[in-house]
């Protein structure tokens, strides 16, 4: 069953979804607006399971299904711990008719709308995640001990799969690239990467080499040491305003703006 769905706004967009007669449709917790009356909410610590939402109904092997599934959800919830992301769900399920569920990301941004089809998963930069249908699964990918060490934002990355709609958000403008249609490879701030599709090789390389050149872009050029890379072909989807530089500049209206005319790493920016 296809989501009804319909992103409106400009500055600060939502998704406005309408829910047929016993649909589901999850989010992260914080990312909730508004519904109908007739549309129950339920906070979860599991995720979906890819089939319908319908979480551990008996006849699952008695208590060794169920010791499972403890499992399971343990596990589900030590990762998102782990990668600073919420710990519950909260689930939205229209009961005797349609009904109507409100979601929106918490920066001014766009969203946006990805249509799985069980071919080919997608991965989401942390925080991106704001709703999706319950036939779709969530999980955190880890891109690697190198390139997380090296590239910040790149370490842990949200992963779905399955079938259905999956809602994203992010800061400032979104743009749409194939690395293919650019030589096969693009090279993007590691901060501007909202979300890409599986067969994109996502990386990070240092900006420059140890020669004068490299520390003045690392120093002064605001990006500090590294850049993140996006190889293959597929879809990949960039935002224009990075979390940092929001920072950065309420700090700076704040009259608190510790970075100075020079960024990269003479930026005092935790986080």
């Amino acid at each position: 069953m296809t989501l009804q769905q319909e992103i409106v706004g400009n500055a600060m967009q939502m998704a406005v979804v309408n829910l047929q007669p016993g649909q589901t449709v999850y989010c992260e917790a914080g990312k909730f607006l508004f519904k109908t009356t007739n549309v129950t909410m339920e906070t979860r610590l599991s995720g979906p399971s890819g089939n319908g939402g319908q979480q551990g109904q008996g006849g699952s092997g008695g208590m060794g299904g169920l010791l499972r599934q403890a499992m399971g959800t343990a596990m589900q919830v030590g990762q998102r711990m782990l990668a600073g992301e919420s710990l519950a769900f909260q689930y939205f399920t229209s009961q005797g008719g349609q009904g109507t569920v409100g979601f929106a990301g918490v920066l001014p941004g766009e969203m946006r709308a990805l249509e799985l089809d069980g071919t080919r998963a997608w991965f989401a930069e942390k925080d991106a995640f704001v709703a999706a249908e319950s036939t779709v699964d969530f999980g955190i990918a880890f891109a690697g001990a190198r390139t997380g060490m090296s590239g910040g934002e790149g370490f842990v990355l949200e992963k779905f799969t399955g079938y259905g709609t999956v809602i994203i958000a992010g800061a400032g403008n979104f743009i749409d690239l194939n690395p293919a249609d650019f030589g096969g490879r693009i090279e993007v701030d590691t901060g501007c990467v909202v979300a890409f599709e599986e067969g994109i090789q996502y990386g990070v390389q240092r900006v420059g080499g140890l020669n004068r050149q490299g520390i003045m872009n690392a120093v002064f050029g605001g990006e500090g040491l590294s850049l993140a890379t996006l190889e293959g072909n597929g879809r990949v989807i960039l935002q224009s305003l990075t979390i940092e530089s929001l920072a950065n500049a309420l700090k700076k209206a704040q009259g608190g703006d510790k970075q100075g005319p020079t960024g990269g790493l003479f930026s005092t920016h935790a986080g």
